[in-house]
């Protein structure tokens, strides 16, 4: 039987740099110590924890981002297809109002965010030691309701059921919407080129609607000047989410850029003057992925905001060179109509009263998503 050892640390600067080269997270910023820092230092409303585990020579072989927060049951189910009476009983079982959830994974993030496997490793076991540390820690936390580990893509749930021994449940969520992007495709013209009539009709009405915005990346300096203007329209977005845990503070921007330079963007839209969308997004490796947007609703129908950024998205994928954009969850069915494919996420929930949790099993399995049209623009 293999022997490891487990370690929680309260903050990112406490634990040592030899961890992050043990887990080579220079191939995934998500799980380097500046992009963790980043979210810590801006986010103090939230707890943040981190669990390693090392083997037998004391190497470290995994890293778990765990997160803390209070939220509202009626924020999470607003947009999730569940009966009225299930949704009741949900907000029965979790004590109505507000709830404290343990997230393991980035609360803010959708995608494999959340734990960090060494290669060659088992990784049935590192999912059941990681299961055990996280009972330790909500065993420690007071009060909590709930343990919530996401988002993981179908080739990892033959590892990640073995949550399912610790009394989880396994839901799906809203998937991950990806565009994958021709190397041959140089200039958004390329793109358009193989879209089908309807669909660079689309495109190109995205563009002239939203002739009237200026456009132009954002600086360090731009965000402190603008940033009560970008956290409302950033709040915007949230109201109209099918599920967000929680409300980023925007000077994680700030430390973000600061990182990550030019590879953390920022493009921001402005109507005469007047600053009316903006999007976010980071480069890891080969990919580009859509972070946070935020956009004046009034205004999206007349000047056509959200698909001017869907376009953005696509000639920022082509600029960078990148194999694929991975544009989040939520709005999925608009961006089919620019080439995205969903990637499905399965997640994991419990609560923390076993016996609540035996009652609460059988509406887990009940909650859906929203179903919508897949679109096919290529020819």
């Amino acid at each position: 039987m293999n022997s490891f050892v487990t370690s929680l640390y309260p903050s990112v600067d406490l634990i040592d740099p030899v961890v992050f080269k043990e887990l080579n997270t220079d191939k995934n910023v998500y799980f380097s110590k500046s992009f963790l820092k980043a979210f810590e230092r801006s986010n103090p409303q939230i707890e943040f924890k981190y669990i390693t585990i090392a083997d037998a020579e004391k190497k470290t072989i995994a890293l778990a981002v765990v997160q803390v927060i209070s939220l509202s049951v009626e924020g999470t189910l607003k947009n999730i297809k569940v009966a009225s009476l299930i949704r009741k009983l949900l907000g029965l079982f979790f004590c109505n109002e507000h709830i404290k959830i343990l997230f393991c994974g980035n609360v803010f993030l959708s995608g494999e965010h959340g734990i960090r496997c060494s290669d060659g490793v088992s990784k049935d076991e590192i999912m059941s030691q990681i299961g055990i540390a996280l009972d330790a820690v909500a065993a420690n936390t007071k009060p909590l309701h709930a343990i919530f580990i996401k988002d993981f893509k179908e080739e990892s749930l033959k590892n990640t059921r073995q949550f399912l021994k610790f009394g989880y449940s396994e839901i799906n969520v809203e998937p991950n919407m990806i565009v994958q992007l021709d190397p041959k495709w140089k200039t958004f013209e390329d793109y358009k080129n193989i879209l089908k009539s309807k669909y660079r009709v689309k495109a190109n009405k995205a563009d002239s609607s939203s002739s009237s915005l200026k456009s132009r990346l954002f600086t360090e300096h731009d965000f402190e000047t603008y940033k009560e203007e970008l956290q409302a329209l950033y709040q915007n977005t949230i109201d109209n989410a099918s599920f967000n845990a929680q409300v980023l503070n925007l000077n994680t921007y700030s430390h973000l850029r600061a990182s990550f330079k030019d590879d953390f963007i920022v493009k921001a839209y402005f109507l005469d003057d007047k600053l009316v969308g903006f999007l976010t997004a980071l480069v890891n490796k080969d990919a580009l992925d859509a972070h946070f947007i935020g956009l004046d609703y009034q205004l999206n129908k007349s000047h056509a905001i959200y698909p001017r950024i869907l376009n953005d998205y696509v000639r920022l994928g082509i600029e960078k060179q990148v194999s694929s954009i991975d544009l989040g969850r939520t709005a999925s069915e608009i961006k089919t109509t620019i080439g995205a494919i969903p990637l499905e996420l399965s997640c994991y929930i419990k609560h923390k009263n076993p016996f609540l949790n035996s009652l609460i099993k059988p509406f887990f399995r009940r909650i859906k998503i929203k179903e919508f049209k897949q679109h096919s623009p290529f020819k």
